[in-house]
């Protein structure tokens, strides 16, 4: 039997530790931002209202990896660069620094510009140039069009905040991101029918644990509904419905089948495997804060829609 989770968190040493605490700190501090949203909103758009706190507290997590457990990140570095160990540290406060941003939705326009640079620097820096050159590679292509969703989902929440970017600028941020969302949600999608037993949502090597009932349908479901929000969001057809709750449905996989993946990782003894069931948990409701990023940039279907500004 594994521990209960206030046990699992209170035995996780160092690093992990730093993970949990930071993700709970800036999931609290969200919540209080995100609650008269969330009391306001109808429908699936109560869904809509958790993206600022879906994407924020990952951003914590991560930037705690980077901060107390630099030796997980040291090595993805490229070694051309001088004073690697900066380069990490200076993530870590910037992660943190955002999701900060993101999760009280203050300066999201200078924030969430930022982050979209740093991810789509990520895909060209250290992914894209390896799975140009293993085109089999399917995990590295799952993180090329996961961290491309990540930066397409920041500049869309750049562009859509109260103090985000107008006129064109609005849009050239939408649509990359919109664009970016897409084709991650269509890739991961066709990933889902053909590795039925992997962990849904962002397709990568885990599988799916023994004690979840009906993997292959879970995963069937979810890359349908990848691939329709996918599609929809190319066509610019729908897409506030569906991704909201594509989006719903991938935050419930988060709470019920990640959330034990990651207390089961916790009561383990390495703390590799900490790490990696912590990272799950984040990478995970990350994108489901990607989806719901692109729910937020679509109008409402009782909304006019001119000159690409919503009408009352």
């Amino acid at each position: 039997m594994h521990p209960t989770l206030p046990a699992a968190f209170l035995q996780s040493p160092g690093t992990a530790l730093a993970m949990c605490s930071a993700g709970i700190a800036v999931f609290l501090i969200g919540i209080l931002s995100a609650k008269n949203d969330i009391a306001q909103a109808r429908g699936l758009d109560k869904i809509v209202a958790l993206t600022n706190l879906c994407f924020g507290v990952p951003l914590a997590v991560f930037g705690a990896l980077h901060l107390f457990g630099a030796q997980f990140v040291q090595g993805l570095v490229p070694r051309y660069m001088p004073g690697r160990m900066f380069w990490v540290y200076f993530v870590g406060c910037a992660l943190i620094a955002a999701s900060l941003s993101i999760a009280t939705k203050i300066a999201v326009r200078w924030s969430g510009l930022l982050v979209g640079i740093m991810m789509f620097m990520f895909v060209a820096m250290l992914y894209l140039p390896f799975a140009l050159s293993h085109m089999q590679a399917r995990i590295t292509w799952t993180i090329v069009f996961r961290e491309s969703s990540f930066g397409g989902a920041a500049w869309i929440l750049a562009a859509t905040a109260k103090d985000g970017w107008r006129g064109k600028a609005r849009n050239t941020l939408i649509t990359i991101g919109r664009i970016a969302i897409a084709l991650a949600a269509i890739f991961f999608g066709i990933q889902h029918f053909l590795h039925p037993l992997g962990l849904p949502g962002v397709p990568l090597q885990k599988q799916m644990p023994t004690w979840v009932p009906g993997p292959v349908l879970i995963d069937y479901v979810t890359g349908a509904a990848l691939l329709v929000v996918g599609a929809s969001a190319l066509l610019n057809r729908k897409t506030r419905e569906l991704a909201a709750g594509v989006g719903g449905w991938i935050l419930l996989t988060v709470l019920v089948i990640y959330t034990p993946v990651m207390i089961a990782a916790l009561s383990q003894p390495g703390i590799e495997v900490k790490v990696e069931g912590i990272n799950y948990f984040a990478d995970t409701l990350l994108f489901a804060g990607v989806i719901l990023a692109l729910a937020s940039a679509a109008p409402r279907s009782d909304v006019v829609v001119r000159d690409g500004v919503p009408q009352k």
